[in-house]
């Protein structure tokens, strides 16, 4: 089995984890959920995190092939369009996307000319596709219940499981945005839990859990199945679904969560500027 080389780039302002993963003898890469800086007070955007990915990337002489994102994200903007301007490669979400798009669509009166298709993204992977990331093979899984578009992608020894899984004193993601499922979650984890106990496991996000000194996104399948606090050891899925709808109804809409989706559903591009040249974004009143 390949042994991916795996970089990690820790956002503190969001707790997004972004990861480079490349094939040594290649030295093709793909790019896990990057960020765009934005900042809620002012509407402005910079490109500080995303330079870092281009700056690590260049100085390892790699070849960008796919920018990917995990789903469309509620808690950070996406800097893919920037990123490919810059490295080149393939945009890369789940096919679900289109259901995210139509309901997100309307909540943002995107009008007509939003395409609900997906066609925004290069790529649109679906459960069991592969690709190939230089000699190494990258096998899509559909692991919705966080969002419906949620995917994981397997290559080697390693899968990036976007929010599907965090660390395992911190459990799993919520499930009560349009289209989530704490049922079907259940069962997307218990997807993950086949694969080889020994699997690497990079995580989308961590909030480091009380009692933790550090942030961490790295953990084993092994470790997730014994020790996750909420689907671990001997949990069964009456008791999670109880449990994530429990909580979940004590949880606020991430900060983020309106800018975020109404540019992810894009691939990361802002609306058309109005007639005046200007880019606006939407604050819905009581739609969430």
């Amino acid at each position: 089995m390949t042994k991916p080389i795996v970089k990690s780039f820790f956002d503190p302002a969001t707790n997004t984890i972004t990861h480079v993963v490349h094939d040594e003898a290649s030295r093709e890469a793909i790019i896990f959920d990057p960020v765009l800086d934005y900042c809620a007070a002012s509407g402005r955007t910079n490109t500080k995190s995303a330079d870092m990915l281009i700056d690590y990337i260049e100085g390892a002489q790699l070849n960008t092939k796919y920018i990917v994102e995990t789903h469309a994200h509620a808690d950070h903007l996406s800097s893919a369009p920037y990123l490919k301007e810059k490295l080149g490669g393939q945009t890369m979400i789940g096919a679900d996307i289109d259901a995210v798009q139509k309901v997100f669509g309307d909540v943002f009166n995107a009008g007509k000319t939003f395409a609900t298709d997906g066609s925004q993204f290069d790529l649109l992977s679906r459960d069991g596709d592969t690709y190939m990331l230089g000699d190494s093979k990258i096998t899509a899984l559909h692991t919705p219940g966080h969002t419906p578009a949620c995917m994981s992608y397997v290559i080697g020894d390693a899968v990036f499981v976007g929010d599907t899984l965090f660390m395992p004193d911190y459990g799993t993601a919520r499930c009560d945005f349009p289209g989530g499922c704490a049922e079907i979650l259940y069962n997307s984890i218990q997807t993950l839990f086949t694969l080889p106990d020994e699997t690497r496991v990079f995580l989308c996000h961590d909030y480091k859990a009380p009692g933790r000194d550090e942030y961490v996104w790295e953990t084993t399948i092994g470790t997730e199945k014994a020790k996750n606090i909420h689907v671990g050891g001997d949990a069964n899925i009456d008791d999670f679904v109880k449990m994530r709808t429990d909580r979940d109804a004590t949880l606020n809409m991430p900060k983020l969560i309106l800018p975020s989706v109404q540019v992810n559903m894009r691939a990361g591009e802002f609306p058309p500027a109005d007639d005046n040249g200007t880019t606006y974004l939407k604050i819905p009143i009581n739609a969430l």
